[in-house]
């Protein structure tokens, strides 16, 4: 079943919106967030306009309302990723601080001076940063799973890396770089085989693909709602149970505590106990009613839809004079296109696309090592998502003509 495009592009009230210059918004910054459905909107708007109350503590109506409504979102976000439990489902802010917490919580009560970490040289700065401050505090060590020229991991490394048996790997399941779709099934298989516990960041494969930790087996797996037509300021920690239990709590204050003396304290049981604090309401609502949007059109359909307009996007920009495309083929990515024009600032191009509308993210992404494995300062990056049209494509590739044209 195809999407049916222009019916979805009615749920997004922003597409419609025109620039200060009359053109009309292009988004094509996806990976960096997305954008939010009606429904998304008017769930906050009604938890707000209804049912605003704190949660957990009370027992009026209102109270109530809002804990069944948070909770049922959970519920769903743990249904769409098939967990094993709705407890295994640790609200957050963001992908990075569930990457946080991993590193604090988990990672400082199992590692110490000498243990190995295994990363990729494709990392977000949000799965290296807690890495490298972890390695200056207690002496762990770092190696890293080289991309190959074509944008790929090389696992033959990784093979090698892992004889050194290493406490925990870490990595990316979609570059937002390369759109490189990681063999995470098959990475996380091998680590578990030398006895490594496993931590993916999820950012840009839970909007697009289909993700099921029953089939994936990872320990810990992080994601964010604005990648995928949610809020802003809302993530998830995906963790087995089992490791959950015994990590220390992340946070200390109110909602994670099941008992407070003047001089001592017993945490709170799963999930709560790593979510210290009146929590982002109104944004786990939202959370839940981006992951309701997105199964009633279908993940399935959702990463057929992005193939094809990612296959022609490739193909449209490899005609221009002067575009140099990163990253493998459209039939080991996602729906990204990371290129630099020959002779032109990454900036200006979307500086110059601006003009016209079509937006773009330059610079580079959070990913700096990539970045400098590749000899680059930056690149350009559009990004699809399921509202995204073949159109839209070519009023890129219209736009950085008109780039080649005003640099002579």
């Amino acid at each position: 079943m195809t999407l049916n495009i222009n019916e979805i592009r009615k749920d997004f009230p922003i597409l419609q919106r025109e620039t200060n210059s009359g053109a009309r918004i292009v988004y094509l910054d996806s990976t960096a967030t997305s954008q939010k459905p009606v429904q998304v909107i008017e769930a906050m708007n009604e938890y707000y306009r209804r049912s605003n109350a704190n949660i957990h503590r009370g027992v009026h109506t209102l109270a109530e309302e809002a804990t069944a409504m948070y909770e049922g979102a959970r519920e769903r976000i743990a249904r769409f990723i098939n967990a094993a439990s709705s407890r295994e489902i640790i609200y957050t802010r963001n992908t990075t601080e569930s990457i946080n917490l991993i590193a604090y919580s988990w990672a400082r009560a199992n590692l110490k001076a000498g243990d190995l970490v295994i990363l990729t040289e494709m990392e977000h700065h949000s799965n290296l940063v807690p890495w490298h401050m972890l390695q200056a505090e207690r002496g762990i060590e770092l190696e890293f799973i080289p991309v190959t020229e074509e944008g790929l991991l090389d696992l033959d490394v990784y093979k090698t890396l892992l004889d050194r048996t290493p406490k925990l790997v870490s990595f990316t399941h979609m570059s937002n770089v390369l759109g490189t779709i990681n063999p995470a099934a098959e990475i996380i298989k091998l680590a578990h085989a030398v006895g490594a516990v496993v931590l993916v960041d999820g950012a840009q494969s839970v909007p697009h693909l289909s993700v099921d930790m029953q089939a994936l087996d990872a320990d810990f797996y992080a994601f964010s709602a604005h990648k995928m037509c949610g809020p802003t300021g809302i993530g998830a920690l995906y963790g087995k149970s089992s490791l959950l239990e015994a990590m220390p709590p992340f946070l200390g204050g109110g909602d994670m505590i099941k008992e407070v003396k003047l001089r001592s304290f017993r945490a709170n049981t799963l999930p709560h106990k790593f979510e210290a604090g009146t929590p982002a309401i109104a944004e786990a609502i939202g959370f839940g009613a981006a992951v309701d949007y997105l199964t009633k059109v279908g993940m399935k359909e959702i990463a057929e839809h992005e193939h094809a307009i990612t296959e022609y996007a490739l193909e449209r920009l490899e005609e221009i004079p002067g575009v140099k495309l990163f990253g493998p083929a459209a039939d080991k990515k996602g729906g990204v296109a990371a290129f630099t024009l020959e002779g032109i600032h990454p900036h200006d191009v979307a500086q110059i696309l601006d003009q016209d509308g079509v937006a773009v993210r330059a610079g580079h992404h959070c990913a700096q090592p990539l970045h400098e494995k590749f000899g680059i300062p930056a690149t350009s990056r559009a990004s699809f998502y399921l509202y995204s049209t073949k159109e839209e494509v070519d009023m890129l590739v219209n736009g950085l003509y008109k780039v080649k044209e005003l640099f002579g």
